[in-house]
């Protein structure tokens, strides 16, 4: 559906690719973040654990981007294309 000149649908795909990223992205600082540890650098272990948790802030928000494009798409006013 297109709602004011925005393809919701694919504007969601567009959404879900960046969290695919991110998701990919969370489990290297995850892993590189055991590895430091297990090798002794205490304070590179901790700031990528750091980076893993704004990762998943990052993802709860564009979940949250996510609903609120459904919202914001019924609200919106204008010219509404639906294919048929």
């Amino acid at each position: 559906m297109c709602t004011n000149g925005i393809n919701t649908g694919q504007f969601e795909m567009m959404i879900e690719q960046i969290d695919d990223h991110l998701k990919l992205e969370r489990r290297w600082a995850h892993t590189l973040g055991h590895k430091a540890g297990d090798a002794g650098y205490a304070t590179v272990s901790k700031k990528l654990h750091e980076a893993q948790a704004l990762i998943d802030d990052v993802r709860a928000l564009l979940d949250e981007a996510k609903d609120a494009l459904e919202d914001d798409a019924e609200a919106a006013g204008g010219v509404t294309v639906e294919l048929v």
